[in-house]
């Protein structure tokens, strides 16, 4: 498995680069952290989630599951 790379310092990833990293819809992200499937991320100052290299991390294996699933 290829090692994906976070650079946004200690803040964390938003939303839209995780779906770009992933190539996933913001409506599945939103969705997984809904139904508990991945854990919610932190939240900044504007109340936008940002994610951390665990979140990320968290969000592979989720997708390489289901990926053998199908």
């Amino acid at each position: 498995m290829k090692k994906r790379s976070i650079t946004n310092g200690d803040q964390g990833i938003k939303a839209n680069q995780v779906c770009q990293l992933f190539d996933i819809s913001k409506a599945t992200l939103f969705r997984w952290e809904r139904e508990g499937v991945i854990a919610r991320p932190a939240r900044d100052w504007r109340n936008w989630r940002l994610y951390t290299p665990k979140n990320v991390d968290e969000i592979e294996k989720v997708i390489c599951a289901r990926k053998r699933v199908v």
